[in-house]
């Protein structure tokens, strides 16, 4: 954590305001990441709504250093004495290394997540503070009905119909960022890499309750979005390795055993063919099949090899831990 620096502080707190040392009921995160709002706006409309509710808040914007600007209209904020923490890293990290940041310094026990743009109306909050308080682990916002661009509804259901095998249509909007979720949630998934952008989906994995709230989307968030090749690059990566992770963690020799034996099968089968021909007399030497055949058979026996490994490295650390949660135990008297 030597790259995390601490921007600014809680200020002092002002007369008739509780003392530092409470906690506050709700901890709001907003990791500033990409195509940020006025910080300074974004906080006073989405504040508003907990302040009628009568709920304790914290603001905590953690941001990297080149964002240090945008930072900067939040110092009037907190020489007013609002709620207000801010956290700049050392160095540019994703968003899942911010959230990781911020969450160190929530001290809620219920934490509201906002990206820094907005993307649902602030009377959603009530809606998702009230779900948890309910009984759910994690509340994700749905924007619903959408009247943004008929690109970002079509991205939008592109990711739908990728996740569904994984949620049986349980999620949505997983695009959505604004959710709020009981700190132990956050504090018992591992998140690493960019996989926050799919934590109601570990979060259904790993046994906690998630449900999603309708919302009214915000007119800042109807315009078209077309992102580089690149981006759709890596969130499709992202998609298998989650897809992966969920499905094959515990048993890797099915996923590489069934793409193995698919190459082994296919260069099996090519190489029979080429034997025969070979025998009725036909040369095959300087036959591209035959190294195509070599090459598929090749890769098949090392990706059912690469599986068995994953088998022996399950197997030897199966007894140190579990990969699920335990939600109740019930016990007679």
């Amino acid at each position: 954590m030597s790259e995390i620096g601490i921007v600014s502080f809680l200020p002092a707190p002002q007369r008739g305001a509780p003392p530092a040392l409470d906690r506050p009921a709700v901890s709001v995160v907003v990791p500033v990441a990409e195509r940020p709002d006025a910080l300074a706006e974004l906080y006073e409309e989405y504040a508003a709504p907990l302040r009628r509710s009568g709920r304790s808040f914290e603001f905590i914007f953690v941001a990297p250093p080149y964002f240090a600007a945008i930072l900067r209209p939040l110092d009037t904020l907190m020489e007013r004495g609002e709620p207000i923490r801010v956290i700049q890293t050392g160095r540019a990290v994703g968003e899942t290394a911010l959230l990781r940041t911020a969450l160190l310094q929530c001290r809620a026990p219920l934490v509201l997540t906002l990206p820094a743009y907005r993307q649902v109306t602030a009377d959603a909050i009530d809606k998702l503070l009230e779900g948890v308080e309910r009984g759910a682990d994690l509340v994700v916002a749905c924007r619903w009905p959408r009247h943004d661009a008929w690109i970002n509804r079509l991205q939008s259901r592109a990711l739908r119909l990728a996740i569904d095998p994984l949620t049986q249509g349980r999620i949505h909007d997983a695009a959505c960022g604004v959710r709020a979720i009981r700190r132990e949630v956050l504090q018992e998934i591992p998140l690493y890499g960019d996989f926050s952008r799919f934590l109601p989906l570990l979060a259904l994995h790993n046994g906690f309750s998630v449900t999603e709230v309708p919302c009214r989307q915000h007119t800042r968030d109807m315009r078209g979005r077309v992102y580089g090749p690149g981006v759709y690059l890596r969130r499709l990566i992202d998609l298998l390795g989650l897809f992966f992770l969920l499905r094959f963690t515990e048993k890797p020799l099915r996923f590489f055993g069934l793409v193995g034996s698919t190459f082994a099968l296919s260069g099996s089968l090519l190489l029979l063919w080429l034997l025969f021909q070979r025998i009725g007399g036909q040369g095959i030497g300087g036959r591209p099949l035959l190294i195509l055949s070599v090459l598929l058979f090749i890769l098949g026996i090392q990706s059912i090899a690469l599986g068995l490994i994953g088998e022996m490295i399950v197997h030897f650390n199966a007894a140190r831990g579990r990969s699920y949660r335990i939600k109740r135990v019930a016990s007679p008297g």
